[in-house]
C-alpha cells in the first residue's frame, strides 16, 4: 500500500493549480430536540438530533445549497445512531424550504427521517426553527413526529460553529497523475467494512511505469476477509494502460467518481459498488505534494470517509452492501518504502484517524526511524494542524515514534497540548501477505487485514497533568497493513 517517502525542506506556499484549485465550502453543527410517535404504539418518544452539516461551496441565502449530513440521532429506548447520514437541501428564499433526509438504523432497522422547515416572511423566526418530519422504512411511513431548534441555548454554539474551509474538487483527485515519466507507480485503493456480516473488502488498482522505460501496465486485486473464513483474494493484470481521464479503467475494472466496478479470475470475485463521500479530501502528507510530486511519494484520501452500497461477489457468495463505512485513498509516488506500515480507521460519530509510517529507501534516510504521517479527523478539524508535523518533528522531545512489527505494531507522539497512542493487531488468520513488484523491477510483500484490531487513546495536558480526551477501540474494523522491501 505504501509508497517510498520521505521529508525535505520545502517553503513553498500551496497557491493551487488551474482546473483543481480548492474553493471555500461552508461546514456547521445544529442540534435539534423533539418528539416522535410510532404508527404502530401510542406512547410519544422524545428525539434528539446532533448533525454536522457540510457543504462544497459557500452557503448563499438566496439560492440552493446542496449539503451533506452526518451525525447521531437519539430515540428515547428505541434507537441511538453515532453514524446517521442524509442530506440538506437548504434553500430558504428561493423554494422557502430547508429539507432533511437522515438515514439511520434502530434495531437493525435501516429508517429515514424526511422533512423540511416551511420558511414563511410572517414567522420567520418560528418557521426556520421548527421541522416537522415523517418516519420511513424502505418508503413506507412508520411515525410522524416534530424537531425543534432551541434558540436559547443553541444558538450561539450554531452561530460559533460555522467555518469556511478549503475545498477540493473530489472527483478531480481521482484523475490519474502519471505524465509519462518512467519510475513511477500510481494507486487507487478501497477498504470498507460490511456492516451486516462484518467482513472486510480490499480492492487495489495500480499503475506501474518500469523504470527502464518498457511499457507501462495496470493490474491489482480484489480480497475479502469474512469473519468467519479464511481470506480470499485475486488478481487481474497485466493489462496495456490505457489512459482515463476520470480514474483508473482496465479490462471492464474501473474506478470512477461515485462508482467501482470489475472482476477478477474469470469472475470468482466480482463487484459492483456505488461510493457516497460523507467528508471531504484529507491529507495525509502535505497538501503540496500530491500537486507538486516533490517526495518519493504522496497519499490522499479524496474523501475522508464515505458510505458504499452494491454488491461483492466471491465464489458462490454475494455480500449485499448498505451503507458500509469506508474510504478509497490514491498514492502516486516512485515504488514502496523500504519498511512501513498504514492504518485507516472509521472511529465512528464522524471521527477518522489516517496514518502512515515508513522508513525511506533514499540514501542517507534508510538507517533513520520511520517517519510519521498522522491525520486525526474530529468533526471539522484535523490534529495535527500540519500534516508534516509528526514527520518532522521526529528528533524533538515530543516526536512521534512508529515501532513497526506483527501482529502489533504502534504509533504515539504529541503536538501542542495532545499526544495520542496507537496499537494496531494484525491477527495472522486474518492477514493476507501480497507481493509487489516496484519500477526498478524489487519485490515488497505486503500483509494486509481489513479485519484488523487497533486501540486509541488520544490525552491532552489540563492543569499539569495528562486527561483522557478520547478513546476508541476497534475490534475486527480497522483497515491496516504492515510492508518490507
Amino acid at each position: 500500500m505504501s509508497a517510498d517517502t520521505s521529508t525535505p525542506h520545502h517553503s513553498e506556499r500551496d497557491t493551487g493549480t488551474s482546473g483543481d484549485a480548492p474553493a471555500r465550502g461552508t461546514v456547521f453543527r445544529e442540534t435539534m430536540l423533539g418528539s416522535l410517535r410510532l404508527d404502530d404504539e401510542d406512547r410519544t418518544r422524545r428525539v434528539r438530533l446532533d448533525l454536522r452539516v457540510s457543504a462544497d461551496r459557500v452557503m448563499r441565502l438566496t439560492g440552493t445549497t446542496e449539503a451533506r449530513a452526518g451525525g447521531r440521532v437519539r430515540i428515547a429506548g428505541w434507537a441511538d445512531d453515532a453514524d446517521a447520514e442524509g442530506e440538506l437541501e437548504i434553500s430558504p428564499l428561493a423554494r422557502r424550504r430547508i429539507r432533511y433526509r437522515i438515514a439511520f438504523t434502530a434495531h437493525g432497522r435501516r429508517l429515514t427521517l424526511d422533512g423540511w422547515k416551511s420558511v414563511t416572511p410572517l414567522r420567520p423566526v418560528a418557521s426556520m426553527t421548527v421541522l416537522p418530519y415523517t418516519l420511513y422504512e424502505d418508503g413506507v411511513r412508520i411515525g410522524t413526529g416534530t424537531l425543534r431548534f432551541p434558540v436559547t441555548t443553541q444558538l450561539v454554539p450554531f452561530l460559533a460553529s460555522f467555518r469556511f474551509p478549503l475545498r477540493e474538487n473530489t472527483d478531480a483527485l481521482l484523475a490519474p497523475r502519471w505524465n509519462g515519466e518512467p519510475g513511477r507507480t500510481e494507486v487507487w485503493y478501497t477498504t470498507l467494512t460490511d456492516p451486516a456480516t462484518g467482513s472486510g473488502l480490499w480492492l487495489h488498482h495500480e499503475l506501474t511505469a518500469p523504470a527502464d522505460g518498457s511499457a507501462p501496465y495496470a493490474h491489482g486485486w480484489a480480497a475479502v476477509f469474512p469473519e468467519d473464513g479464511p481470506v480470499r483474494h485475486a488478481r487481474f493484470g497485466p493489462a496495456k494502460w490505457t489512459p482515463d481521464a476520470t480514474g483508473f479503467s482496465v479490462d471492464g475494472i474501473t474506478v470512477r467518481p461515485g462508482a467501482l466496478t470489475g472482476e477478477a479470475e474469470g469472475g470468482a470475485l466480482r463487484w459492483e459498488l456505488t461510493e457516497r463521500p460523507l467528508a471531504g479530501p484529507l491529507f495525509t502528507f502535505p497538501r503540496w505534494s500530491w500537486r507538486r510530486p516533490l517526495l518519493p511519494a504522496a497519499q490522499i484520501l479524496p474523501a475522508a470517509r464515505a458510505r458504499y452500497d452494491g454488491t461483492f461477489t466471491h465464489d458462490d457468495t454475494t455480500l449485499t452492501l448498505t451503507a458500509a463505512p469506508g474510504a478509497s485513498a490514491r498514492i502516486y509516488g516512485h515504488g514502496n518504502a523500504r519498511r512501513w506500515a498504514w492504518l485507516h480507521a472509521d472511529l465512528g460519530g464522524g471521527d477518522v484517524l489516517e496514518i502512515v509510517a515508513a522508513v525511506s529507501m533514499r540514501p542517507g534516510l534508510r538507517r533513520l526511524p520511520p517517519l510519521v504521517f498522522l491525520r486525526l479527523l474530529r468533526g471539522d478539524r484535523t490534529w495535527p494542524r500540519r500534516p508534516e508535523r509528526p514527520a518532522v518533528g521526529w528528533a524533538g522531545p515530543g516526536r512521534f515514534r512508529a515501532a513497526i512489527d506483527l501482529p502489533t505494531w504502534t504509533v504515539s507522539g504529541r503536538a501542542g497540548l495532545r499526544r495520542i497512542r496507537v496499537a494496531v493487531t494484525q491477527p495472522p488468520d486474518r492477514t493476507l501477505a501480497l507481493d509487489y513488484t516496484d519500477p526498478d523491477g524489487a519485490h515488497a510483500v505486503c500483509r494486509n487485514s481489513e479485519r484488523a484490531d487497533a486501540h486509541v487513546l488520544l490525552e491532552r495536558w489540563w492543569f499539569g497533568g495528562w486527561r483522557t480526551e478520547a478513546e476508541w477501540t476497534l475490534s475486527g474494523t480497522a483497515h491496516a497493513e504492515v510492508g518490507t522491501r
